[in-house]
């Protein structure tokens, strides 16, 4: 692919800096803005790129496509890493009347060599955007992969926002009992500690997304229906369920 120029609003972010690096290290131009958004910059970075590319909180959408918008070239891809798709496709197809697309790298901005670089593709609006923005991040290094933005957000409603809202859960139900303490065992150590980043630095960013998401009630009504098994005595039955997941090959299950 030939190079690209593409302007990375949030560029100082974890995913924002992570994208940066990988598109300068294939020689694609980058126009790196942050807040404050800056008029003579964003006339120059807009009117020059072809690709206008999201890396900003949910929250923050709505404000910065508003100032953004009347800088954008109509044949200008916009596109968006977050963590849901339907809202964010909604809004960004209400602020630009050319080629959207939605991204989500499934990865954090860290990743080490054994992480699959695996990034979900959901369709806005354009016929060939998709292949474009395909090969784009095939160009740095990335495995994108098509979905909708409906499955994207159902999937993602059980892997993250369930993670997120059972173990806010779990932790809280015995919070606050000294005597508990003295039993606490390594494997509870191992998993307080990786709960620890989602829910003391990330967690309104884990809060605003599970709110944003249209499936996450279904997720709890789900896992709920498998708590109530649990406390029927159904042990087994449930166990058979979660053996699926050791029955398969999964990609980076040694994680």
């Amino acid at each position: 692919m030939k190079t690209q120029t593409v302007t990375i609003i949030g560029c100082n972010g974890g995913m924002g800096s992570f994208l940066q690096q990988r598109f300068k290290s294939c020689r694609h131009r980058i126009f790196p803005c942050d807040q404050p958004l800056e008029e003579n910059l964003l006339s120059e970075a807009m009117t020059e790129s072809g690709i206008i590319l999201l890396a900003i909180p949910l929250e923050a959408y709505e404000e910065v496509l508003e100032r953004i918008g009347p800088y954008i070239n109509d044949d200008s891809i916009l596109m968006d890493i977050c963590s849901v798709k339907i809202k964010p496709l909604e809004m960004m197809l209400r602020h630009h009347k050319g080629p959207v697309i939605g991204t989500h790298p499934l990865f954090g901005p860290d990743p080490d060599n054994q992480t699959p670089l695996r990034v979900a593709l959901t369709p806005g609006r354009g016929n060939d955007t998709l292949q474009f923005v395909h090969q784009l991040l095939e160009s740095i290094e990335l495995r994108p992969f098509q979905t909708t933005a409906q499955k994207h957000d159902r999937s993602l409603a059980f892997i993250q926002g369930l993670n997120y809202v059972t173990t806010l859960s779990y932790l809280a139900s015995f919070s606050h009992d000294p005597e508990i303490e003295q039993f606490l065992t390594p494997s509870f150590y191992r998993r307080l500690q990786a709960a620890q980043k989602m829910l003391t630095q990330d967690t309104q960013m884990f809060q605003t997304l599970f709110e944003a998401n249209p499936y996450s009630q279904e997720a709890i009504r789900k896992f709920r229906s498998f708590l109530n098994l649990t406390s029927a005595g159904e042990l087994d039955l449930v166990l058979d369920k979660a053996n699926w997941w050791w029955d398969r090959d999964l990609e980076g299950g040694g994680m």
